[in-house]
């Protein structure tokens, strides 16, 4: 289905495109069905197709699942983990709780994916990462809540929103240059985290490049308090003085790409990052639920 017709999908699986039509042959043969209808120079799955796909790939991701869980078991640890954490979790947090598991098992190789939105949820659904901190939970896996992230805008003392001398509106932002981060994903689904329709905006890969820029004095953007605590401190970045929503909040989730199968190291490394996270919830998060209000911080807060 995916190469669009018999030789094209010949040549994915190396073999002669009369190979593959015997093959395609002979299950609609053993099946009694017609699983495929030339439309054109491509072949189409027919409905009953279709639903037979969507149940034989189910069948081979858990086919494929329960051959990735038993190699797991087969093994005390394992010699690689991969984590993928949106940018928005706190980097200090994140190293911190990767020198506490470097520290039991040092032999252990770290893959550490530093990604946004629709690109946590695709490398968790693709299998190439073992867990990750997401900013929504991906489509179908569970995931337990780890730390509510409270956002606010800035920018530097001296730019010509903090000249304007009053409560701004969205109007005031809309006129100067937002900073905003790219989205991860492969499929580019959005160019940004936040909404597009601002006047003037500058879209970086990297939220240190992001801080940097709003350092310099070159626009404004929402970011976690965490995050920027020492450019406030050193007087480099300063909050907006927003008339409504001065502030904003975000749920980050820990999920499992296969919580079933995990391995003892990934639950290891979990357990310590939520441990770490539990022993500074104070610098990190606000106390009370998510209110319907805070919930495009998710979106907007980079």
């Amino acid at each position: 289905m995916e190469a669009g017709g018999y030789a094209q999908a010949a040549g994915v699986l190396h073999k002669s495109q009369s190979a593959v039509t015997y093959a395609v042959q002979k299950i609609e043969s053993q099946l009694g069905v017609k699983l495929f209808e030339i439309q054109g120079r491509k072949a189409v799955l027919t409905e009953p197709g279709q639903v037979l796909y969507r149940r034989a790939r189910t069948l081979i991701e858990e086919a494929l699942a329960l051959e990735r869980g038993a190699a797991s078991m087969r093994k005390d640890w394992k010699p690689e983990i991969r984590i993928a954490a949106e940018i928005i979790f706190p980097t200090r947090l994140m190293l911190e709780s990767l020198a506490k598991f470097g520290e039991e098992r040092p032999e252990t190789h770290v893959e550490l994916y530093e990604t946004v939105l629709d690109g946590t949820e695709e490398m968790v659904l693709n299998g190439k990462v073992d867990l990750a901190i997401c900013s929504r939970l991906p489509k179908g896996l569970p995931g337990d809540p780890l730390v509510r992230m409270r956002f606010v805008a800035a920018a530097h003392p001296d730019h010509a929103l903090h000249k304007l001398g009053r409560p701004l509106t969205r109007r005031d932002l809309k006129r100067h240059r937002h900073l905003y981060i790219r989205d991860t994903s492969t499929q580019r689904k959005r160019d940004s985290v936040t909404a597009s329709d601002d006047e003037a905006r500058w879209t970086v890969g990297q939220k240190a490049t992001s801080m940097q820029a709003a350092a310099m004095g070159l626009g404004f953007a929402w970011y976690a308090e965490e995050e920027i605590r020492d450019l406030l401190a050193e007087g480099k970045l300063k909050p907006l003085p927003l008339r409504e929503g001065a502030e904003l909040f975000a749920e980050l989730y820990l999920v499992f790409a296969d919580r079933d199968y995990a391995s003892r190291d990934e639950v290891r490394l979990g357990e310590i990052i939520r441990e770490r996270v539990a022993a500074c919830p104070g610098q990190i998060s606000d106390a009370g639920p998510l209110t319907k209000a805070a919930k495009p911080a998710v979106k907007s807060g980079r």
